[in-house]
């Protein structure tokens, strides 16, 4: 990585950190620049002194706007963030509303709106992307010029990364109910505060381990949800690799695909509205999949080994440790029996996420 792109990397972090504190960030430069404060993070005293004098306006996602009919105005119908110009009852507690569709239900009525036409619309994706990165909803409080915490190009947004800048912290033996030889092993992420860990049963003999790769889910694996099969999966995982020669879970801190842990239970809730896991990430303004297993690779990487057999029935997971450099020698199917509350989340995994069986 160049010095030019480490700092690009790093200023990206920190706005990411001044979001989810609900501090002001700017995109851009000259004429293009834009000051934002996160919706989702503030509160009555910082919007008042961001926007002291009541005219920030309000900027959402293109895929939010379709949801409020607001992309069939004239100045939204790019595929593009939409600018809402501020009126007096936008307040925060409206612009909450506005921004998750989680409220939908709640408060079933909004607008009417006026969208306002705005030159910087590579900021505004720009700022669309950061709010994703930061796992906050992407919706802000949008002024042309103030004082900011940060500052960022848009390009850095742009050619942002998720860093893998793992390094082993500690490691202890773990005796675990489906292995009494197991060790555990803690790596530090020298840019963010996510902390992942492996978990080694048995001991290396020469063959590829069999692996599987586990995204923490606080619901499933510690609160026994019965919405997802995480836990399930997870105890099956460890015994299956406890039954084998060797093998490694790699446990990810990365709850809700990716999205973090509110909004996986913002998701829960639009779920109980109807939609499908896939529709509700979407409508919340994010990925289907926003999970790195890159770091999985990295992971694997400083354990020693390149060369795996994979526990898994995603292709996505397979595809992303060949793209990080792992040979996959051998896919293991793992699929558990479904129960009545989560027979359609597992429906929609096979069917639009393309899950095998």
């Amino acid at each position: 990585m160049s010095d030019t792109t480490a700092n690009e990397s790093r200023a990206v972090a920190r706005a990411i950190d001044a979001l989810r504190r609900g501090w002001p960030v700017a995109i851009g430069s000259g004429a293009a620049r834009r000051l934002l404060l996160a919706v989702e993070t503030t509160d009555r005293h910082r919007l008042a002194a961001f926007d002291p004098d009541g005219s920030a306006g309000v900027l959402i996602s293109h895929q939010r706007a379709v949801t409020l009919h607001l992309a069939n105005q004239l100045p939204a119908a790019a595929d593009a963030p939409v600018r809402i110009a501020r009126v007096p009852w936008l307040d925060l507690d409206a612009a909450t509303a506005l921004a998750d569709p989680a409220h939908d239900l709640d408060t079933p009525l909004k607008g009417p709106y006026r969208t306002i036409v705005d030159g910087a619309i590579d900021e505004q994706r720009a700022a669309i992307t950061l709010a994703r990165l930061a796992g906050l909803l992407p919706a802000f409080f949008i002024r042309d010029d103030g004082a900011a915490e940060v500052e960022i190009t848009r390009a850095a947004v742009d050619g942002y990364e998720e860093p893998a800048r793992l390094r082993i912290a500690a490691h202890a033996r773990l005796p675990v109910d489906a292995a009494e030889h197991a060790e555990i092993v803690a790596f530090r992420n020298l840019d963010e505060a996510a902390e992942h860990v492996a978990l080694l049963i048995g001991s290396p003999n020469g063959t590829p381990p069999l692996v599987r790769l586990h995204s923490e889910c606080l619901t499933g694996d510690v609160l026994g949800s019965l919405k997802c099969d995480c836990g399930p999966q997870l105890h099956a995982a460890l015994a299956a690799l406890a039954a084998s020669s060797w093998g490694i879970l790699l446990y990810l801190r990365q709850e809700g695909r990716g999205i973090g842990l509110i909004n996986k239970l913002r998701a829960y809730a639009l779920q109980d509205q109807g939609f499908d896991t896939i529709d509700a990430n979407t409508r919340l303004g994010f990925a289907t999949d926003a999970r790195d297993f890159a770091v999985a690779a990295r992971m694997l990487a400083l354990l020693g080994q390149d060369r795996v057999r994979l526990l898994t029935n995603n292709p996505e997971k397979v595809a992303g440790l060949v793209r990080a450099g792992i040979e996959v020698v051998e896919r293991v199917p793992h699929a558990l029996p479904a129960n009545p509350h989560n027979r359609d989340y597992l429906d929609t995994k096979r069917v639009r996420a393309g899950h095998l069986l």
